[in-house]
């Protein structure tokens, strides 16, 4: 077991369920699933900057009509943002340039299709929560709280695009009291993934369910194998995850959650793990 220490970090005020983040040169890049903005936090000077990244961009969007971006993930200068795919508004990808500021956007519709078909899974069923590239394919992980649980992580081609094989790898996690723990967030640090689960009370992807705690966990990158996992929280959803600082005795993250509220605040955490 590791020894783990989680603390309150930071608050901002101007963020609503925050789903994703990206630590980067002392900033905090975050997303939230009701928003269409991306966010960028300078812990040093505790500035907020919102960046659009569509036309007419909104906070607290309705559920129905909202992008619902769960998953951020930095590759070389440019970050990647997914929507869950759980419903058809929800199926862009949007990638901003950290150096030039430019904002590029795709439909992933054909090819959230071809997810869905891989692993059968019905069109609700398809919840996009975390993404990370690692060894020239990116990695996909499927939250499986819907009615069949399916629950695991789609390999795919670098290019993102649907002409390629995809694997998808069922991964079964431990369950909270009664419910099965599910992916909300994953990142490589080495040739590890780090990822985040929740037990959520819900066999929807769409509505929310009461939370019966979070834990954290390591899969092998070579065996896909889980190597541990380790219960953090009673009661948070803790929805996002990026690398804050790493030495030979410890691994330090931050985390953010999603309150599923429209109060536009957001607070980070520090977890630390030790050996």
């Amino acid at each position: 077991m590791k020894k783990i220490q989680l603390s309150s970090f930071l608050s901002i005020v101007g963020i609503g369920s925050a789903s994703g983040l990206v630590f980067k040169h002392n900033s905090l890049f975050i997303i939230s699933d009701n928003a269409s903005f991306l966010y960028q936090f300078d812990i040093l000077q505790n500035k907020l900057k919102r960046i659009p990244l569509v036309e007419n961009p909104q906070e607290n969007i309705p559920k129905k009509s909202k992008y619902d971006f769960e998953s951020i993930s930095l590759k070389g200068n440019k970050l990647h943002i997914f929507g869950s795919g759980s419903t058809s508004k929800r199926e862009k990808r949007i990638i901003y340039n950290l150096e030039n500021e430019a904002i590029a956007e795709k439909d992933l519709s054909k090819l959230y299709r071809q997810l869905k078909q891989t692993c059968s899974i019905t069109d609700d069923e398809l919840n996009i929560e975390g993404a990370l590239f690692y060894n020239e394919k990116w990695y996909l992980f499927q939250r499986g709280n819907g009615a069949n649980s399916k629950n695991g992580i789609f390999i795919i081609n670098e290019k993102f695009n649907d002409d390629g094989d995809i694997e998808f790898i069922p991964i079964q996690l431990p369950k909270i009291q009664h419910i099965e723990t599910t992916f909300t967030d994953a990142i490589l640090v080495g040739d590890k993934i780090y990822f985040l689960a929740t037990a959520e009370n819900t066999t929807s992807t769409y509505a929310d369910g009461e939370i019966l705690g979070s834990l954290i966990g390591r899969i092998d990158t070579q065996t896909m194998k889980i190597d541990f996992t380790q219960k953090i929280s009673d009661s948070h959803k803790f929805e996002g995850l990026t690398l804050y600082n790493k030495t030979e005795d410890k691994i330090e993250f931050l985390l953010c959650e999603d309150n599923d509220s429209d109060i536009l605040e957001t607070n980070i955490y520090e977890l630390i793990l030790r050996n």
